[in-house]
Protein backbone atom coordinates (compact mmCIF):
# COMPACT_ATOMS: atom_id res chain seq x y z
CA UNK A 1 0.00 0.00 0.00
CA UNK A 2 1.79 3.74 -0.51
CA UNK A 3 1.58 5.79 1.97
CA UNK A 4 0.28 9.33 1.99
CA UNK A 5 4.07 10.56 2.23
CA UNK A 6 4.96 9.42 -1.01
CA UNK A 7 1.89 10.55 -2.55
CA UNK A 8 1.30 14.40 -4.60
CA UNK A 9 -1.04 15.63 -1.95
CA UNK A 10 -3.74 18.23 -3.65
CA UNK A 11 -6.62 19.91 -2.34
CA UNK A 12 -9.35 19.16 -4.73
CA UNK A 13 -10.75 15.89 -6.42
CA UNK A 14 -12.53 15.82 -9.50
CA UNK A 15 -15.15 12.37 -10.38
CA UNK A 16 -15.86 12.10 -13.95
CA UNK A 17 -18.89 10.41 -15.08
CA UNK A 18 -20.64 8.82 -18.40
CA UNK A 19 -18.84 10.96 -21.06
CA UNK A 20 -16.61 12.77 -18.97
CA UNK A 21 -13.35 10.70 -19.20
CA UNK A 22 -10.78 13.49 -19.08
CA UNK A 23 -10.19 17.20 -18.48
CA UNK A 24 -8.41 18.73 -20.97
CA UNK A 25 -7.18 21.58 -19.22
CA UNK A 26 -5.29 19.92 -17.23
CA UNK A 27 -1.59 20.52 -17.83
CA UNK A 28 1.85 19.47 -16.21
CA UNK A 29 -0.19 15.88 -15.96
CA UNK A 30 1.28 13.11 -13.90
CA UNK A 31 -0.72 9.41 -13.65
CA UNK A 32 -0.53 8.24 -10.24
CA UNK A 33 -1.67 5.00 -9.15
CA UNK A 34 -2.88 4.26 -5.79
CA UNK A 35 -3.63 1.26 -3.92
CA UNK A 36 -5.81 1.20 -0.90
CA UNK A 37 -7.42 -1.39 1.63
CA UNK A 38 -9.91 -1.93 -0.10
CA UNK A 39 -8.26 -2.65 -4.04
CA UNK A 40 -7.52 -0.75 -6.78
CA UNK A 41 -9.37 2.34 -7.39
CA UNK A 42 -11.68 2.37 -11.00
CA UNK A 43 -7.72 3.49 -12.90
CA UNK A 44 -5.00 5.86 -12.51
CA UNK A 45 -5.67 9.32 -11.32
CA UNK A 46 -4.75 11.91 -13.31
CA UNK A 47 -3.02 14.66 -11.22
CA UNK A 48 -2.47 17.92 -13.00
CA UNK A 49 -2.97 21.97 -12.50
CA UNK A 50 -6.03 23.30 -13.29
CA UNK A 51 -6.11 27.27 -12.72
CA UNK A 52 -3.10 27.50 -10.60
CA UNK A 53 -4.04 24.32 -8.61
CA UNK A 54 -3.47 21.01 -8.63
CA UNK A 55 -5.94 18.71 -8.60
CA UNK A 56 -7.24 14.85 -8.91
CA UNK A 57 -9.19 13.66 -11.39
CA UNK A 58 -10.41 9.98 -12.06
CA UNK A 59 -12.59 8.79 -14.51
CA UNK A 60 -15.40 6.73 -12.33
CA UNK A 61 -15.85 4.18 -14.81
CA UNK A 62 -12.40 3.96 -15.60
CA UNK A 63 -10.64 4.85 -19.22
CA UNK A 64 -12.89 3.20 -21.89
CA UNK A 65 -15.93 2.50 -19.45
CA UNK A 66 -15.15 -0.63 -17.97
CA UNK A 67 -17.30 -0.59 -15.06
CA UNK A 68 -20.99 -1.18 -14.65
CA UNK A 69 -22.87 1.03 -11.79
CA UNK A 70 -22.70 -1.58 -9.66
CA UNK A 71 -19.06 -2.76 -10.27
CA UNK A 72 -17.45 0.84 -9.46
CA UNK A 73 -15.15 0.38 -6.68
CA UNK A 74 -16.79 3.17 -4.52
CA UNK A 75 -14.69 2.53 -1.21
CA UNK A 76 -11.29 2.17 -3.18
CA UNK A 77 -12.06 5.29 -5.05
CA UNK A 78 -13.11 7.84 -2.14
CA UNK A 79 -10.48 6.15 0.48
CA UNK A 80 -7.71 6.74 -2.53
CA UNK A 81 -9.08 10.41 -3.08
CA UNK A 82 -8.38 10.78 0.92
CA UNK A 83 -4.64 9.35 0.67
CA UNK A 84 -4.16 12.09 -1.91
CA UNK A 85 -4.88 14.60 0.74
CA UNK A 86 -8.40 15.59 -0.76
CA UNK A 87 -11.00 17.70 0.88
CA UNK A 88 -13.41 18.70 -1.27
CA UNK A 89 -14.54 16.03 -4.56
CA UNK A 90 -16.35 17.54 -7.28
CA UNK A 91 -18.93 15.14 -8.86
CA UNK A 92 -20.08 14.72 -12.20
CA UNK A 93 -22.43 12.72 -13.21
CA UNK A 94 -25.05 11.90 -16.37
CA UNK A 95 -28.79 12.12 -14.94
CA UNK A 96 -32.52 11.10 -16.41
CA UNK A 97 -34.85 13.65 -15.42
CA UNK A 98 -37.89 12.60 -13.48
CA UNK A 99 -39.58 15.77 -13.72
CA UNK A 100 -40.69 18.10 -16.36
CA UNK A 101 -38.85 21.26 -15.47
CA UNK A 102 -35.09 19.35 -15.64
CA UNK A 103 -34.67 19.20 -19.66
CA UNK A 104 -32.34 17.19 -21.43
CA UNK A 105 -28.55 19.65 -21.72
CA UNK A 106 -29.88 20.99 -18.16
CA UNK A 107 -27.90 20.99 -15.04
CA UNK A 108 -28.86 20.17 -11.73
CA UNK A 109 -27.16 20.64 -8.49
CA UNK A 110 -29.07 17.90 -6.59
CA UNK A 111 -28.97 18.83 -2.35
CA UNK A 112 -30.85 15.50 -1.43
CA UNK A 113 -30.48 11.37 -2.60
CA UNK A 114 -32.43 8.61 -2.38
CA UNK A 115 -31.27 4.93 -2.24
CA UNK A 116 -32.78 2.42 -4.56
CA UNK A 117 -29.47 0.34 -5.19
CA UNK A 118 -29.21 -3.26 -3.77
CA UNK A 119 -26.87 -2.97 -0.43
CA UNK A 120 -25.74 -6.55 -0.23
CA UNK A 121 -24.49 -5.56 -3.30
CA UNK A 122 -22.61 -2.10 -3.08
CA UNK A 123 -20.15 -1.43 -0.10
CA UNK A 124 -21.66 2.04 1.06
CA UNK A 125 -19.57 2.14 3.69
CA UNK A 126 -15.62 2.34 5.07
CA UNK A 127 -16.75 0.62 8.63
CA UNK A 128 -17.56 -1.94 10.12
CA UNK A 129 -14.95 -5.21 11.26
CA UNK A 130 -14.79 -4.18 14.52
CA UNK A 131 -15.47 -0.37 14.58
CA UNK A 132 -18.95 0.86 14.34
CA UNK A 133 -19.83 4.32 13.09
CA UNK A 134 -23.12 6.19 12.58
CA UNK A 135 -22.69 9.66 10.50
CA UNK A 136 -24.67 12.33 10.10
CA UNK A 137 -26.30 11.82 6.63
CA UNK A 138 -29.64 14.14 6.51
CA UNK A 139 -27.78 16.51 4.70
CA UNK A 140 -25.99 14.59 2.05
CA UNK A 141 -24.43 17.33 -0.28
CA UNK A 142 -22.11 19.76 1.24
CA UNK A 143 -23.53 22.75 0.63
CA UNK A 144 -20.83 25.49 1.00
CA UNK A 145 -19.82 23.47 -2.33
CA UNK A 146 -22.95 23.54 -3.91
CA UNK A 147 -22.64 27.26 -3.97
CA UNK A 148 -19.34 27.16 -5.31
CA UNK A 149 -20.68 24.97 -8.37
CA UNK A 150 -23.85 26.85 -8.92
CA UNK A 151 -22.16 30.26 -9.05
CA UNK A 152 -19.36 28.45 -11.17
CA UNK A 153 -22.41 27.39 -13.63
CA UNK A 154 -22.92 30.98 -15.03
CA UNK A 155 -19.93 30.74 -16.61
CA UNK A 156 -21.21 28.32 -19.36
CA UNK A 157 -24.44 29.21 -21.56
CA UNK A 158 -27.11 26.72 -20.13
CA UNK A 159 -29.81 26.01 -17.28
CA UNK A 160 -28.88 25.57 -13.90
CA UNK A 161 -31.12 23.96 -11.19
CA UNK A 162 -30.34 24.29 -7.48
CA UNK A 163 -31.72 21.57 -5.31
CA UNK A 164 -33.75 18.49 -5.83
CA UNK A 165 -33.15 15.10 -4.60
CA UNK A 166 -31.32 12.59 -6.99
CA UNK A 167 -32.56 8.43 -6.90
CA UNK A 168 -29.97 6.29 -7.19
CA UNK A 169 -31.13 3.09 -8.88
CA UNK A 170 -29.31 -0.20 -9.38
CA UNK A 171 -28.79 -0.40 -13.02
CA UNK A 172 -27.33 -0.93 -15.07
CA UNK A 173 -30.46 -1.47 -17.02
CA UNK A 174 -32.68 1.88 -17.48
CA UNK A 175 -35.78 2.56 -15.89
CA UNK A 176 -39.05 0.51 -16.75
CA UNK A 177 -42.13 2.23 -17.44
CA UNK A 178 -44.18 1.68 -14.14
CA UNK A 179 -40.92 2.60 -12.19
CA UNK A 180 -40.12 5.54 -13.92
CA UNK A 181 -43.81 7.05 -13.09
CA UNK A 182 -43.16 5.19 -9.17
CA UNK A 183 -40.64 7.98 -8.78
CA UNK A 184 -42.44 10.67 -10.19
CA UNK A 185 -45.17 9.92 -7.67
CA UNK A 186 -42.49 10.25 -4.77
CA UNK A 187 -41.44 13.51 -6.20
CA UNK A 188 -38.22 12.56 -7.21
CA UNK A 189 -36.28 14.88 -9.32
CA UNK A 190 -33.73 13.05 -11.45
CA UNK A 191 -32.31 9.37 -11.77
CA UNK A 192 -28.74 7.54 -11.91
CA UNK A 193 -26.76 4.78 -11.02
CA UNK A 194 -23.81 5.95 -8.97
CA UNK A 195 -23.79 9.08 -6.83
CA UNK A 196 -25.16 7.78 -3.14
CA UNK A 197 -22.03 5.72 -2.39
CA UNK A 198 -19.78 8.45 -3.17
CA UNK A 199 -21.65 10.84 -0.96
CA UNK A 200 -22.02 8.41 2.06
CA UNK A 201 -18.44 7.37 2.03
CA UNK A 202 -16.75 11.04 1.52
CA UNK A 203 -18.96 11.79 4.23
CA UNK A 204 -17.45 9.14 6.50
CA UNK A 205 -14.12 10.27 5.13
CA UNK A 206 -14.58 13.91 6.30
CA UNK A 207 -14.68 14.78 2.41
CA UNK A 208 -16.80 17.79 0.85
CA UNK A 209 -19.12 16.27 -1.68
CA UNK A 210 -21.29 17.90 -4.32
CA UNK A 211 -22.72 16.44 -7.43
CA UNK A 212 -23.37 18.80 -11.20
CA UNK A 213 -25.62 16.43 -12.60
CA UNK A 214 -26.09 16.51 -16.76
CA UNK A 215 -29.84 15.45 -17.85
CA UNK A 216 -29.49 13.39 -21.10
CA UNK A 217 -33.26 12.36 -21.10
CA UNK A 218 -36.78 11.95 -19.61
CA UNK A 219 -36.49 8.95 -18.51
CA UNK A 220 -39.03 7.01 -20.17
CA UNK A 221 -41.87 8.37 -18.06
CA UNK A 222 -42.48 11.75 -20.64
CA UNK A 223 -44.86 10.74 -23.57
CA UNK A 224 -43.46 13.41 -25.95
CA UNK A 225 -40.09 11.64 -25.73
CA UNK A 226 -39.12 7.97 -26.94
CA UNK A 227 -37.99 5.58 -24.19
CA UNK A 228 -34.27 6.38 -23.44
CA UNK A 229 -31.90 5.03 -25.74
CA UNK A 230 -28.11 4.72 -25.62
CA UNK A 231 -27.47 6.63 -28.68
CA UNK A 232 -29.58 9.94 -27.07
CA UNK A 233 -27.71 9.47 -23.67
CA UNK A 234 -24.47 9.55 -25.81
CA UNK A 235 -25.77 12.56 -28.19
CA UNK A 236 -26.25 14.82 -25.43
CA UNK A 237 -23.65 13.67 -23.18
CA UNK A 238 -21.36 15.05 -25.98
CA UNK A 239 -22.85 18.36 -25.53
CA UNK A 240 -23.12 18.93 -22.34
CA UNK A 241 -19.39 17.65 -21.26
CA UNK A 242 -17.50 21.03 -22.31
CA UNK A 243 -20.05 22.39 -20.48
CA UNK A 244 -19.22 20.23 -17.14
CA UNK A 245 -15.14 21.27 -17.61
CA UNK A 246 -15.88 24.34 -18.19
CA UNK A 247 -17.97 24.55 -14.90
CA UNK A 248 -15.65 22.73 -13.04
CA UNK A 249 -12.51 24.67 -14.16
CA UNK A 250 -14.33 28.13 -12.92
CA UNK A 251 -15.51 25.92 -9.48
CA UNK A 252 -11.81 25.12 -8.65
CA UNK A 253 -10.78 28.30 -9.76
CA UNK A 254 -13.30 29.53 -7.19
CA UNK A 255 -12.70 27.37 -4.31
CA UNK A 256 -9.39 28.69 -4.41
CA UNK A 257 -9.89 31.45 -2.13
CA UNK A 258 -13.34 29.62 -0.13
CA UNK A 259 -13.32 28.79 3.31
CA UNK A 260 -13.71 25.62 4.83
CA UNK A 261 -16.39 26.55 7.30
CA UNK A 262 -18.70 23.22 6.78
CA UNK A 263 -18.68 20.60 9.11
CA UNK A 264 -17.88 17.91 6.33
CA UNK A 265 -14.45 18.02 7.94
CA UNK A 266 -15.28 16.81 11.09
CA UNK A 267 -18.32 14.65 10.37
CA UNK A 268 -16.88 11.46 12.23
CA UNK A 269 -16.40 13.11 15.83
CA UNK A 270 -19.30 11.98 18.00
CA UNK A 271 -20.21 9.00 14.75
CA UNK A 272 -17.99 7.00 15.87
CA UNK A 273 -19.70 4.66 18.42
CA UNK A 274 -16.76 1.95 19.29
CA UNK A 275 -14.12 3.54 21.84
CA UNK A 276 -10.64 3.34 20.01
CA UNK A 277 -9.73 0.56 23.03
CA UNK A 278 -11.70 -1.71 21.42
CA UNK A 279 -10.53 -1.26 17.90
CA UNK A 280 -9.29 -4.24 16.59
CA UNK A 281 -5.71 -3.55 15.13
CA UNK A 282 -6.06 -4.83 11.73
CA UNK A 283 -9.36 -2.55 11.51
CA UNK A 284 -7.89 0.41 12.64
CA UNK A 285 -4.49 0.03 10.31
CA UNK A 286 -6.85 -0.26 7.82
CA UNK A 287 -9.00 3.09 8.40
CA UNK A 288 -5.92 5.09 9.30
CA UNK A 289 -6.37 7.86 6.61
CA UNK A 290 -9.91 7.92 8.19
CA UNK A 291 -10.03 7.58 11.64
CA UNK A 292 -6.18 7.90 13.04
CA UNK A 293 -6.55 11.48 14.11
CA UNK A 294 -9.95 10.02 16.54
CA UNK A 295 -7.58 7.07 18.04
CA UNK A 296 -5.98 9.25 20.84
CA UNK A 297 -9.16 10.88 21.30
Amino acid sequence: MAFMSKLPQVRFGIIGGSGLYQMPELTNVEEVRVKTPFGDPSDAFVVGTLEGERVAFLPRHGVGHRFTPTEVPFRANIYALKLLGVERILSASAVGSLQEQYAPLDMVIPDQFFDRTRGRVRESTFFGEGIVAHVSFAHPVCSSLGDVLEDACRVADVKTHRGGTYLCMEGPAFSTVAESNVYRSWGMDIIGMTNLQEAKLAREAEICYATLALVTDYDCWHPGHDAVSVETVVEYLNKNVRNAQLILREAVKRLQSAGRECKCGSALQHAIFTAPNHWPEATAKKLEAIVGKYARS
